[in-house]
């Protein structure tokens, strides 16, 4: 009898129809652009800056020129980056950009505890209880589908055209965003969990309180931090009307009176805010959830 026949019959042999011999494993593909591959911070850095590189080559090349009628785009339309970067001080002192993004991000804030109030408990819920769930579902499909822009009429109707109005209609957008994702954290909890809790003799308050909203929290935080992003591509539209202090004032009065440069620069300023307050939700949800960033 042979080694191999010794361990039991093979495929071939008598009795063996039903064993897989064990296949050799196959290494990727190899080349430059590969399927999921892991990059180096620096490589990833150089890949990234290289779209952003050959934007701002076009800008320069369709706003060179010494005099408006050698530029292929007009001045009026869209000022060349040194033109941009020179406006800085004017935005700066002249028209207090300081305090204006301080009240555009204070908008933002309160849009979004706003909404949280009222989205966190209702995807908890509805990612809980099937009923709820069904009951609440027409609702968050409709908000999916609804563009946002149409709000502002709405809440206009509703609230007038002050603080308030502002406010309401960022907490929508938030919380038409933030459902979906709360329920989504919440609902895929693995069974055994509850299983094991109800096991134990756990009611239904503690299974919700101690199993699913302790295992969710890693994904409902990533919810919220992405959530929280979307308050900044509405603002614009939130200070479109009865224009005073915030970003979108300024942008909206330099769209009708100038400077033009200020509209570009404020777009900057809106996308640099926006990231660095990314960064710090990213640097906190590290610091709260060690393990799920070493999982990544």
């Amino acid at each position: 009898m042979s080694a191999a026949s010794a361990d039991g019959p093979t495929r071939g042999e008598p009795g063996g129809e039903g064993r897989d011999l064990p296949v050799a494993s196959r290494s990727a593909p190899s080349g430059w652009l590969r399927i999921r591959e892991t990059l180096p911070g620096s490589l990833a850095w150089l890949l990234g800056s290289i779209p952003v590189a050959l934007l701002l080559l076009a800008w320069f090349g369709v706003t060179a020129g010494a005099i408006p009628e050698e530029r292929l785009i007009s001045p009026t339309i869209l000022p060349s980056p040194r033109e941009v970067l020179a406006s800085f001080p004017q935005l700066w002192f002249e028209r207090a950009l300081t305090r204006n993004l301080a009240v555009s991000f204070g908008r933002v804030l309160a849009g979004f505890v706003l909404a949280l109030v009222v989205s966190f408990p209702l995807g908890v819920l509805m990612g809980s209880f099937t009923k709820v769930k069904a009951a609440f579902t027409p609702l968050t499909v409709f908000g999916a589908y609804l563009p946002i822009p149409t709000l502002v009429p709405l809440t206009l109707s509703l609230f007038g055209t002050g603080e308030l109005q502002k406010v309401v209609f960022l907490a929508l957008a938030f919380g038409v965003y933030l459902v979906p994702l709360f329920v989504a954290a919440v609902d895929t909890v693995d069974d055994t969990y509850l299983k094991t809790a109800y096991t134990l003799g756990a009611s239904r308050a503690q299974a919700v309180a101690k199993v699913l909203l302790p295992i969710s929290w890693p994904d409902i935080y990533q919810a919220m931090r992405l959530g929280f992003g979307v308050g900044w591509s509405y603002i614009l539209l939130a200070e479109m009307v009865d224009i005073g202090h915030g970003l979108g004032g300024i942008i909206i009065t330099s769209q009708r009176r100038g400077p033009r440069e200020h509209i570009y620069l404020v777009l900057l300023i809106i996308v640099a805010v926006a990231f660095l307050t990314d960064k710090l939700w990213q640097a906190v949800g590290r610091w709260l959830f060690p393990y799920r960033e070493h999982e990544r």
